[in-house]
């Protein structure tokens, strides 16, 4: 059996361009990450200068007592002394060679201002280097007298934070922010999230427990509100159903009172038929009334064999005259619920079909009764072949007093019919759905939860 016109399956990227979680936690994961993308950047240009003319002074200090040390000491300790330097300071002194391959310092936006404030203290003849015969390290010449050396520091001693330093506290941070992002998201989504689970449960015809009137004044007035008004439909709709079976229940005393009265009236066979009809239309509508405001308790649901109701219900339709069904019933197929009700729904929708699915001009209705497992549900599906019901009016069908004006509207009745249905379904927590099939006709489609003994 077709299922084209059922609504189709949503997109599974749904969630990350309207759930308002995903859109609150990358907001704040692009601040944090812009934010401190423009601190680093600020925070180094800032720092350059004083950073560089820093470490400009740790040169010319080092450079300074190293020569002063040189210089002062005997010839015969030299040795030792380079050796010390080397080992403990880790300061090495090279005599400076014109065979020396060099290669310049990397280019940063540091090494002009520490070249420049270098040669402003050293001297303009001082040289600098990143590596000296092969030997990497930061390399500055001095002059002892008229001979040239090399000094070479470590480059740590230069270097405060590699690249990868830096890379690695930003990492860092940037994850215990988003880990802050999750945390504020989840804490402004979840009283949002509660209350739109709430008010799905109302459009769904369940009740909701009452939202915690707690939080922030916005969140506590929301939560306020919706409480009272979830109040407040409860309090109508119950005195409505009151109200309705109340009439409903007073007008058959008067209808029985008329029958009598047709019964002993000196009226002719054809109007005392037709009488009886009128008043007879009269209490079928009062019973839609009654069965509409029929409350149902879930406390006395109990385990529904469905398989066999429904070929019950088949079974009387076949006696019924011009009409074929088509019946594909799974079998062993039970529920939790009312067996009555469910039985009410089903003869109710073959009912419907009987009358409004009839094939062309002629009399003849073929109804398809169908009933199967999928997953934890049970779904059931009739479907006539008759002219359908335009796609504008199927949302409206379902709703109480409807009926339509067309080939689908020429029965008798207060236009409770589906809407009974739909209100049985709910209580039994099911779905109803109304669908045109693409060969013609209705298609009406229930799941309803599959019982667990």
């Amino acid at each position: 059996m077709s299922n084209t016109g059922l609504p189709a399956a949503p997109n599974r990227l749904t969630w990350l361009k309207s759930g308002l979680l995903w859109r609150t936690f990358f907001l704040l994961a692009f601040l944090i990450a812009t934010s401190m993308a423009a601190w680093v950047a600020s925070f180094q240009i800032v720092e350059r200068t004083p950073r560089a003319n820093q470490i400009a002074a740790q040169v010319v200090s080092v450079v300074t007592i190293t020569r002063a040390a040189l210089t002062h000491s005997a010839p015969d300790s030299r040795r030792e002394l380079l050796f010390d330097l080397a080992s403990n300071e880790g300061i090495r002194v090279y005599p400076l060679e014109e065979t020396d391959e060099v290669v310049p310092p990397e280019d940063s936006a540091l090494m002009p201002v520490i070249e420049s404030s270098v040669k402003a203290s050293l001297g303009k003849d001082t040289k600098f280097a990143g590596v000296v015969n092969d030997v990497a390290g930061f390399w500055v010449s001095f002059k002892i007298d008229d001979d040239e050396y090399w000094l070479m520091l470590e480059r740590d001693r230069i270097e405060r934070a590699s690249g990868i330093q830096w890379l690695g506290w930003g990492t860092v941070t940037l994850l215990l922010s988003l880990l802050g992002a999750v945390f504020i998201s989840r804490l402004i989504n979840q009283p949002l999230a509660h209350l739109t689970a709430a008010a799905r449960a109302i459009a769904g015809g369940h009740q909701p427990a009452p939202l915690a009137e707690t939080g922030p004044i916005e969140i506590k007035e929301a939560n306020r509100s919706f409480n009272q008004m979830v109040d407040d439909l409860n309090r109508i709709e119950s005195d409505r159903i009151v109200i309705l079976a109340g009439i409903s229940h007073d007008l058959r005393t008067p209808i029985a009172r008329m029958l009598l009265e047709v019964e002993m009236a000196n009226l002719t066979v054809d109007a005392k038929q037709g009488m009886h009809t009128d008043l007879a239309q009269m209490d079928a509508i009062i019973g839609q009334f009654l069965d509409y405001a029929r409350p149902t308790e879930a406390a006395n649901f109990a385990y529904v064999d469905l398989s066999g109701l429904l070929n019950d219900a088949v079974q009387d339709a076949r006696r019924m005259q011009n009409v074929h069904i088509k019946a594909t019933i799974a079998e062993q197929i039970g529920v939790n619920g009312n067996a009555i009700e469910i039985k009410r729904v089903i003869v109710n929708l073959i009912e419907n079909a009987r009358r409004y699915g009839k094939t062309g001009e002629t009399e003849i209705v073929n109804i398809e009764v169908s009933c199967r497992r999928e997953e934890n549900q049970a779904i059931i599906e009739i479907s006539d072949h008759g002219t359908g019901i335009p796609g504008a009016e199927l949302d409206r069908l379902l709703r109480p007093f409807t009926r339509l004006d067309s080939a689908r509207g020429q029965a008798n009745g207060a236009g409770l019919g589906l809407a009974i249905v739909d209100r049985i379904i709910k209580r039994h927590q099911g779905t109803l759905k109304l669908a045109n099939r693409h060969v013609g006709g209705l298609l009406i489609k229930i799941a309803l939860p599959l019982s667990s003994s």
